[in-house]
């Protein structure tokens, strides 16, 4: 095993992915069916692997020197110990959106009522409104989605986390959930906000994911404008708006979610300190 994983990590080094050694254990271990660990352990002691799986790991690791995403090879994609289903037709949610998360956890948990109610408009893969529903039980949450080739995926892992509590409504953002205007604790969103001309650095974003889920008019805030009026509609007074966005455009998404009429809308960094996270009040 150990040849193994040493030449899968240098055709990933070769082709420019980011993580190789990484991203080659995690591919082993796929195949294999080992933890990260447990596949660098056998490397050190030289374990065998049979031919036929060998083939297989081959055949992932040409895959990933393709850039395509790691995440659609190993079928899952880890989001705050969740790990949802992901591949063709659905934005991977990323690291960086569990902030966005944390926040709108937060603003549930703040909630002075029994049943907290919670929407997720463009919700992809699910991820957001299903943390929200696994780390706040009491509440109800939405997951609103409306792409065709994102809409099975959202359900399936709904369908899997959801317990119940989690509904998917297959709609437009803007005009979504009528039937609970005034009625809405937190609205949570990431929304497309790369601007139509800009193209992403990384191959992974750039060939596989979705458009839907990535560019959002000349200034990449289309979406967001959208996202800010439903918001207006849908929060009863008090309610929270959480939503995520590029890291240079915090001071023009707290302009549109004032132009909205929510107030006191504040941007918050990540980890790695850059602004992605605005929230605001109805």
């Amino acid at each position: 095993m150990d040849a193994l994983l040493a030449w899968a990590s240098d055709e990933l080094a070769a082709a420019g992915v980011p993580s190789p050694r990484s991203d080659a254990a995690l591919l082993v271990g796929h195949v294999l069916d080992l933890g990260r660990g447990e596949v660098e352990a056998k490397a050190l002691i030289a374990t065998a692997v049979p031919g036929e799986r060998v083939a297989e790991v081959v055949a992932a690791v040409e895959r990933r020197a393709r850039r395509e995403p790691l995440q659609h090879i190993l079928g899952t994609a880890a989001f705050r110990g969740l790990s949802l289903e992901v591949g063709p037709g659905v934005f991977v949610p990323r690291p960086e959106t569990e902030i966005v998360a944390q926040y709108a956890i937060d603003a549930l948990r703040a909630r002075p009522v029994a049943e907290p109610r919670a929407v997720d408009l463009g919700s992809g893969s699910g991820a957001l409104a299903i943390a929200l529903a696994t780390e706040v039980p009491t509440a109800r949450v939405w997951a609103v989605e409306k792409t065709p080739e994102t809409v099975p995926w959202t359900r399936r892992n709904v369908d899997r986390y959801g317990d119940g509590r989690v509904r998917v409504v297959v709609a437009d953002l803007a005009d979504a959930l009528t039937e609970l205007e005034g009625t809405v604790d937190v609205v949570v969103s990431n929304p497309p906000y790369v601007p139509e001309r800009a193209l992403p650095r990384d191959p992974e974003v750039r060939l596989y994911d979705p458009p839907e889920a990535l560019y959002s008019g000349v200034d990449g805030l289309d979406a967001m404008r959208a996202v800010a009026a439903t918001a207006h509609r849908l929060l009863l007074p008090g309610g929270t708006l959480v939503v995520e966005h590029g890291e240079e455009q915090g001071a023009a998404v707290r302009r549109i979610l004032t132009d909205a009429g929510l107030r006191a809308a504040a941007t918050h960094p990540d980890l790695l300190g850059r602004d992605r996270a605005t929230t605001a009040a109805r």
